[in-house]
């Protein structure tokens, strides 16, 4: 099954073009945004069996006004036995961290987490079943995922957990809470975030 979708954010858009199968994922994306400066961004993304990350790719791109154009880069590799291989390297100068980040410390890590992006939301749901089913504990699921905050493309583990609350229609309503932030995400029957209040809402769904 392959999907285009686009996504309006409080700032910016996002278009994504996934292929989805036999429990795996390949997509592509383009993003843009202005905080804190304005970027553009591409990435390839590729999962294995299960919906467990392989690879992404990054790009950011932008111009700043004072030091001209920049360009970041990244690659997260997650390899078969649970260790990850973080390449990184960036070009210009703005008012950043530098990209990349500690790879140890995302061992056991199953996802990826690409900051901003509805899109890797989809792979925790649909691996453990959380679009159907009852409330409850069994309904529900914690994570350890690799997050890339953009623009700067650092990488650093986050917990987060996954809850199934209801059905509208051919709807799922998923609650997604992280240290200090909590929200309500609607998917679609395939598993794609249809609205992600604080992140972006997919235009025709």
């Amino acid at each position: 099954m392959r999907r285009s979708l686009v996504w309006v954010k409080p700032e910016g858009a996002e278009l994504a073009e996934a292929e989805l199968g036999q429990g795996r994922m390949a997509a592509t994306g383009t993003a843009v945004g202005g905080d804190p400066l304005p970027y553009r961004l591409e990435y390839e993304l590729t999962t294995g069996d299960r919906y467990v990350t392989a690879r992404l790719a990054v790009r950011a791109t932008g111009v700043d006004a004072r030091t001209g154009p920049w360009r970041r880069w990244l690659e997260l590799v997650n390899r078969p036995e649970g260790e990850w291989k973080v390449t990184a390297r960036a070009e210009g100068h703005v008012p950043m961290p530098p990209p990349g980040g500690d790879a140890t410390v995302l061992r056991g890590a199953l996802d990826c987490d690409l900051g901003l992006s509805p899109l890797t939301n989809t792979m925790p749901v649909l691996r453990d079943g959380l679009l159907d089913g009852v409330p409850g504990p069994a309904a529900s699921g914690e994570y350890l995922m690799a997050w890339v905050s953009v623009p700067d493309l650092v990488v650093t583990p986050s917990r987060q957990r996954y809850t199934f609350l209801r059905r509208d229609g051919d709807r799922s309503v998923v609650r997604f809470s992280s240290p200090g932030f909590t929200e309500e995400i609607v998917f679609d029957r395939d598993g794609l975030v249809v609205d992600y209040p604080a992140i972006g809402r997919a235009v025709r769904p």
